[in-house]
Order: C-alpha cells, then structure tokens, then sequence
C-alpha cells in the first residue's frame, strides 16, 4: 500500500490552497506563492474574526473535489480508456463475476476482452497476472481506493479534528467529508482484498492503517476487527461533525447530488454495519436516511419498456434520457450521491448498459443481459420485469443504420435513443450518472429487520418498495403474494438482486457476504459458465503492496 498511500509533498498541498487563495491575496497580505503549509494551520487554527472568511476558502481549496473520489480514475496498465482503470468499470466489472449479468448482447465472440476476463469465473485469476507473476488487473483494483485514502489524508493532515471543533460549517463539513473518503478507502479495501467479516473473516487479517498524508515508513495489517473499528471512528466522527455544522436539513443536502453529505455518511455507516452484523447500528442509519428520502422512482421513469421496443425500432417513438431516472437525476428523487452531464458524469461506464446508443458496428458491444433464471422469478405485477427484452430484436442504429440482434433478455434499464443534450438520434451517449440509492438503503434496512429476528419491521420495510414496483392497475404487490413464496430472509436477497441489478458489484459482493457461491447451472443464456467459491472472491493483495509491506502474511 506504500507505494499509494504514502505519497506526496507539502508543497503539493499548500499550492492548491494558494491557488484559491489567489483572490484574496491582498486581504492576507501574502504573495500566493509563498503561503505554505504552517500559514494555512496559522489561519485555520485563528480565533481571530478577519480569519473566518478566509478558512472558508482553504477549505473550498482543500475539499472541493472530494466526492470525486467515489468515480475515480487512474491508468495502470497503458490504456487510459480500459474500465479497468475506474472505480465505475471495476464495479461493472464485479457484477459482471456474479450470476445476474450476461455479458454481450449483439455478439458475444467479438464483446470486449476487458470484461470478459471478469465475466469468465476462472478461480485461478490468472488473467490477470503477467508472465513476471505480477498482477495486472488486480493491481488497479488496489490502487485506487488507496488513491482515495491518499487523497482523504491530504486534507486531515491540515483540517485536524481540533480545527474542525472551532471552526465554520466549512470547516466541519470538509473534515467531515474527508472522513467519509477515507472510511470508503478502507471499507472498499476489506470487501475486496479480505475474506467476509461474517463468512471467516472476523479476527483475521485487516488492513494497514495509515492516518498521516507523507512518507511513511510500512505498517502491519490490523486485525480486521481493528479496521473495522477505525472505519467506524471516522464515520461517527463524519456524522457528528455534519450534524454539528447543521447545512440545510440537520447536515443532510438532499437537493445537492454531487457532495458529501450526512446521507453519504449514514450510507457508509449502515454498509459497514451490514458486513459485521451490527443490525442495530445499520437500522438506525438506514432509517435517518429514509427520512430524509421518502420517495421513489416512478414507473414512467424506470428504465426503458419492452412494450415500447417496436415503436422505438421504427422510429415512432424516442427514449429520451431525460425521462429515464437511471439516466437523468432530475427524475430520480432516489439519488443520494451522483453527478449530472458534465459535472463529473463523463467517465460513467454504465453507457455499456444501453443497447441503443453507440452505432451498432463495434463501437459498442457491450450490451447487457439480465439471466433469465433472475428474470422468472420477477413477479408478472412488476413492471421492473418490463425493463428486459423477452425475444430476440432487431434494432437498427443510427450511425450506417445498421441493424442487429438484441437477443432475449437484453436489459434496458440505462436505456436511451436520444442521450443528453442531444435532441436526434446520434453517437453520443451522454447520461447523469445516479451512483448511491435510497432503494439500496431500503433494502438494506429490511435485511437488517430480518437479520435481527424483526420479522414484521422486515415485511413493512420491503412492502414500501414492492408498492412502488408494481405496476399501474393491478394489485398492489407485498411480500405475502409476491411470486415464489419466498421467506422473508430470501425475498429480501431475490429483491436485492431485482432492484440493484447491474449496480455497483452489489450481487458479486453481497453473494461474498452472505457466503453464497456464484453458480450459473441451470441458466440458458450464460455462455460462460461454471462457479466461483467464497475462496475466490477475495483478491489477492497485488505484489507490488507486498514488495513495499514485509508486514503482510504469505
């Protein structure tokens, strides 16, 4: 982890501050390029009236880019445009390991060869090593949570929590975002590199914990408990901070997608609660959040429908992005964090999840396909069911209107013929990019009920999201009459599957989770197949951490 966390000069950090600085120049009575580190803790340490302004602007200077660390994106392999160099594709690419996606939906033999690799369930990993034994792939898995945790000590290097108790709502909503970057750094790290906390992985080996944004010397992995615990420090002391600092709605900025609020630190906190199997601790954050997030992404605005398919090939009839809430935020009263066209959307790879964009002849294969074993077990009543193609289709594209086959199951869910800020068919396929839902914390909530022994609190929690999926004119689905007879337990693992299809990896790590084993037996439409154990849903700490940490255990 060295070789990403503890990067970085004093001066690096001071010269962004300065640069904001810059418009205020004469009120400090400083050249710009001369305000180092020691003026800014100078400053941010004042009780002094005339400062207080000026801790607001190092602070827009230190924070103004955090929430970019949940859509980051590096180069560790030479091609910048390869998925696997974002936090979005490698997600993508998760879920695409797991039982509910189908990879490549006009032509399978030709689909992209980056997605593959994970869409194989090759146990071995060795794809993604290189003839040296290095690993490629893996590596960039690591390293950019540990970017993230780069970037969050940057700022809590200098916005200490002694500054934040004394300082302006800036002060304490931007240590408090740091926090929640750095509590995701790490969580995101133990979902990925160490066994389930619940299936083994309690009191085993954690992460290095390292709080200090320079050089430092290597530290030994925690026990996971210890990281655990360190996750959950930063998250109380994020929440306590954005509740103390008051913005809008008691710390919470609903009407604000693209920041770090208190919602994004409660998120954090009952995501963390779920992989311990501390219930009470995730009731209690799911249900601030749902207080402050009420509603529900309606059916005309989820996703595209199968009944409409026909009209949208013979160009009767367009689905514009600006109706579909997986597309546009402005019909998704869901969305806790996201970012709009333009403002941070622009390395969104869900594109790969619409099979109308692109020209149909290679510039984009990658269409998705829900399996159809998932798909038989959506209830008639729920129009989720309609946002998958049930027969193959023909559909022609815009660039040398080209016509191919979109075979049954194909999923249109980010489904759009006309993308943002275009107002015809084209090329372009440009979409917000929704990233954390309210829905999840639903669900979340309701295994929580569940897992605790909290039955009816389950069943109401689930039945509010079964409400707002049923179809318009028929009965009102519940988790009495909905399709298979599930248990409680089950129902709430078949609905998290159903709604979060396709969404941030959560079917590869919730099934790491639960401790279940990925086995795609039985679907029809799978044409990789075969399983992947729980053994093989941890990665690998890549060599390259373990050349820099003699404190790993081999």
């Amino acid at each position: 982890m060295k070789n990403y966390i503890v990067q970085g000069k004093k001066w690096g950090l001071a010269f962004v501050a300065c640069a904001a600085l810059a418009s205020c120049a004469s009120e400090l009575d400083q050249r710009p390029q001369n305000f180092v580190d020691e003026d800014i803790l100078s400053i941010l340490n004042s009780d002094k009236t005339q400062d207080q302004e000026k801790k607001d602007v190092i602070i827009q200077a230190l924070c103004a880019n955090l929430e970019s660390n949940f859509r980051l994106n590096g180069n560790y392999n030479g091609y910048s445009g390869n998925a696997i160099n974002s936090i979005n594709g490698q997600e993508i690419m998760l879920g695409s390991r797991a039982n509910d996606i189908v990879v490549g939906a006009l032509n399978n033999s030709t689909s992209s060869s980056f997605y593959l690799t994970m869409y194989d369930l090759d146990p071995s990993f060795q794809p993604w090593k290189d003839d040296q034994g290095k690993t490629g792939y893996n590596y960039a898995y690591w390293a950019l949570p540990c970017n993230a945790l780069t970037n969050a000590n940057k700022v809590l290097s200098l916005v200490t929590d002694e500054i934040a108790e004394k300082g302006t709502e800036k002060v304490k909503n931007g240590r408090a975002a740091a926090l929640c970057v750095r509590a995701y750094a790490y969580m995101t790290l133990m979902e990925r590199y160490q066994p389930a906390y619940l299936q083994g992985g309690k009191g085993g080996e954690g992460m290095p914990i390292y709080t200090t944004y320079g050089i430092n010397d290597p530290v030994a992995p925690s026990t996971s408990d210890a990281t655990y615990q360190f996750i959950n420090q930063d998250l109380d002391e994020a929440i306590a901070l954005f509740k103390e600092a008051g913005t809008e709605d008691g710390g919470y900025t609903v009407g604000t997608t693209n920041d770090i609020d208190l919602g994004v630190a409660q998120y954090l906190k009952a995501r963390v609660a779920m992989w311990t199997g501390n219930y009470t601790a995730a009731i209690s954050a799911c249900n601030d959040i749902l207080a402050h997030y009420p509603n529900f992404i309606a059916e005309a605005n989820y996703g595209v429908k199968q009944q409409d398919f026909d009209a949208l090939q013979a160009e009767e009839k367009e689905a514009m992005a600006e109706d579909n809430a997986f597309c546009s935020i402005s019909k998704n009263p869901e969305c806790i964090l996201g970012w709009v066209d333009g403002n941070g959307a622009s390395t969104y790879y869900y594109g790969n999840f619409n099979p109308f964009s692109g020209d149909g002849t290679g510039t984009n294969l990658v269409f998705m396909r829900t399996d159809d074993r998932l798909y038989n077990q959506i209830d008639d009543n729920d129009f989720r069911k309609d946002n998958t193609l049930p027969t193959d289709k023909e559909f022609t594209y815009f660039l040398n209107k080209d016509t191919h086959t979109l075979h049954a199951y194909t999923n249109m869910k980010w489904g759009a013929t006309i993308c943002l800020q275009q107002t015809a068919r084209s090329q372009h396929s440009n979409t917000d990019q929704p990233y954390i839902r309210s829905s999840e914390v639903v669900l979340m909530l309701a295994e929580a009920y569940a897992e605790a022994g909290q039955d009816a609190q389950a069943k109401a929690t689930l039945n509010t999201l079964l409400a707002a999926r049923t179809k318009a004119g028929v009965p009102t689905l519940t988790c009495d009459n909905y399709k298979g007879g599930l248990s409680i337990k089950d129902l709430v693992k078949l609905q998290w599957r159903i709604e979060m299809w396709g969404e941030r990896g959560l079917e590869f790590l919730n099934a790491k989770r639960w401790g279940q084993t990925i086995d795609r037996s039985g679907s029809t439409i799978h044409w990789r197949t075969g399983s992947l154990d729980q053994k093989y849903m941890t990665y690998e700490v890549p060599m390259e951490e373990y050349n820099f940490n003699a404190g790993w255990g081999r």
